[in-house]
């Protein structure tokens, strides 16, 4: 059975989410809850026994507390495959205009002055993001066989795949499902994760760099410059000053999506009840941040010398430098998440955020895919569909057994 968007099976809203403090205070209570079970079971005293016996009685009271999914495990686990299918079709456009052409990819990389630009990021960009397709595409298609496996509904968003392609070299026939052509790509990420304040406690950032109604694939071969190369620092000419500005506009943009899908599969993973879904969900949100520290680091390249001062003549998405200010606050090599406030009463702690459902969760996903201009020309069908799906994903609640 396939999943697909039928607008009568939209549901009612979801409940306004929890602030912060009770949201956490919710999630200790199940801890407690659970821990309670185990005294109850008699497996506080395991200390008593020798660690062998301990290791197998923690296994088995493990699988006599989770057992199978919940429906609220496999509605977390279709909106993680819609989403992963939606990473797929904007990964696969950038792979095809600036990936690194392979014989298992040999369709990537086929505009050659986009990838010469995103050279100047850095030289191993075309590999990284070919390699970051890769990736998202098995996710998706894992999270499907396993829905599969358990007798579940396939996910798929074939029925959508309707916006035009690029026109320019490398944008191919295909018709997609996302929209990399005229984006507002959120840069406060990027002061988020050098403050030691928290979004879930109501912080909110500016934005690095404003980046609205921007390209960040290759729109036309007419503005294409001649040649192959990208020249640093970048000519002043119209031609070489949009090509960088949509190649730096990409850098900021691969940062952005990757973030949000570290916050949220950290959020999913509060919400699951069955262990083997936990672990599927946590193991593949280690990967998104693997993903968000890479192009973390690439995003500020575009915002330091030599690169920085580039702007889009048509646009006006001025990059500028962001090391000028001699403030950690916008340093550009700084790009390991600074401590900030996480538990109330405790010390600050270097961790993913945001991480509660009204910033992170699966409706406050589909509502930054789509403030982002992800989904621009898309149908009503396509956003019934998957609001759905992130309903159902947010009202997921885990179960103690």
């Amino acid at each position: 059975m396939t999943v697909q968007g039928d607008p009568t099976e939209v549901g009612t809203n979801t409940p306004a989410p929890e602030p912060p403090q009770q949201d956490l205070q919710r999630i200790w209570n199940r801890v407690v809850g659970r821990r309670a079970f185990l005294q109850r079971a008699g497996l506080a005293s395991a200390a008593a026994l020798p660690a062998g016996a301990m290791l197998a009685s923690t296994a088995s009271a493990e699988t006599a507390a989770d057992g199978a999914p919940t429906e609220g495990d496999f509605a977390i686990l279709r909106f993680l495959c819609a989403a992963e299918i939606i990473e797929s079709d904007l990964w696969e456009q950038y792979a095809e205009f600036g990936g690194q052409a392979s014989s298992e990819r040999p369709n990537d990389g086929r505009n050659h002055f986009y990838v010469a630009a995103l050279q100047n990021l850095d030289g191993d960009m075309p590999q990284y993001i070919s390699d970051n397709t890769d990736d998202e595409e098995s996710h998706q298609a894992f999270i499907n066989g396993y829905l599969r496996s358990k007798g579940q509904r396939e996910v798929t968003l074939e029925p959508f795949r309707t916006l035009a392609p690029s026109p320019a070299t490398g944008g191919g026939s295909r018709k997609r499902i996302t929209n990399l052509k005229t984006l507002n790509v959120d840069t406060s990420w990027y002061l988020r994760y050098r403050a030691e304040t928290n979004p879930d406690f109501g912080a909110t950032f500016e934005q690095a760099v404003m980046i609205k109604g921007q390209p960040a694939i290759p729109v036309s071969d007419q503005e294409t410059p001649p040649g192959d190369d990208a020249p640093v620092p970048v000519p002043s000419d119209a031609a070489h000053q949009r090509m960088q500005a949509i190649a730096n506009s990409a850098g900021f943009h691969f940062a952005m999506i990757e973030q949000g899908g570290s916050s949220l599969y950290t959020t999913m993973a509060l919400k699951a009840t069955s262990l083997e879904v936990l672990r599927i969900v946590v193991a593949i949100g280690g990967v998104e941040t693997n993903h968000f520290s890479l192009w973390h680091d690439k995003a500020g390249n575009a915002v330091s010398d030599p690169l920085a001062g580039v702007r889009d003549p048509q646009t006006g998405t001025f990059f500028p430098n962001l090391n000028s200010s001699g403030s950690e606050a916008t340093q550009t090599n700084l790009i390991l998440p600074e401590p900030c406030e996480f538990i109330p009463g405790l010390p600050r702690c270097s961790v993913v955020r945001p991480t509660i459902d009204k910033l992170a969760g699966a409706m406050a996903a589909v509502s930054g895919l789509t403030a982002d201009g992800l989904f621009d020309g898309q149908s009503p069908a396509f956003f019934q569909f998957v609001s759905r799906l992130a309903r159902e994903a947010d009202a997921a609640v885990r179960g103690i057994r």
